[in-house]
């Protein structure tokens, strides 16, 4: 979306309004579902988003640009209960989470479109919070895996040996890591 383009400008400002019709729901989608899912939910005239990534893929030597999900295996949905529990019928869904703060979320997708209208780049990036576990991704240290113990312009990465109750302490760039569950 561009902001030359009216339509889907308009369209923007309805989903995000503060007053707009229907609570947020978040669908954890069955792999690779977030596009059927959103054009079903379209197609029903259901109001949602679906954040969307322009992304480079290599498919037998050949080089595509493909649009991705932002948030892989989700889809946020703006209606009634029984919009999102209508669509779990056809067995693409795999959980409806129910949102709390109604405002925030509402704040923080209106963000994400906005940037995204802007063409800005966007890159996934792992939630990183002291106390997190993670895993370095790429780079000579891969495979490293520690704890998050501060934040900021570079991660502070801890790595214990709890048996002798000490410690030591790198940076590494967040962009590197990955959430271990």
């Amino acid at each position: 979306m561009t902001f030359t383009d009216a339509p889907a400008l308009a369209r923007a400002e309805e989903l995000f309004a503060e007053t707009g019709s229907g609570d947020w729901f978040l669908l954890r989608t069955r792999s690779r579902q977030e596009k059927v899912i959103a054009a079903d939910l379209t197609a029903r005239r259901v109001p949602n988003f679906l954040p969307l990534i322009r992304c480079v893929r290599f498919y037998g030597g050949h080089k595509a640009l493909v649009e991705m999900p932002l948030f892989p295996g989700y889809v946020f949905l703006r209606g009634t209960a029984e919009d999102a529990y209508s669509l779990d019928r056809a067995g693409r869904v795999a959980q409806i989470i129910v949102i709390g703060n109604q405002r925030k979320v509402n704040w923080e997708l209106r963000n994400i479109d906005f940037a995204l209208s802007s063409e800005a780049p966007l890159h996934r990036f792992p939630y990183l919070k002291v106390g997190v576990r993670v895993e370095v991704r790429s780079g000579p240290l891969r495979g490293l895996q520690g704890v998050i113990e501060s934040r900021g312009k570079r991660d502070r990465l801890i790595l214990q040996v709890d048996i002798l109750g000490t410690a030591v302490s790198m940076e590494l760039d967040g962009e590197l890591l990955d959430v271990i569950e």
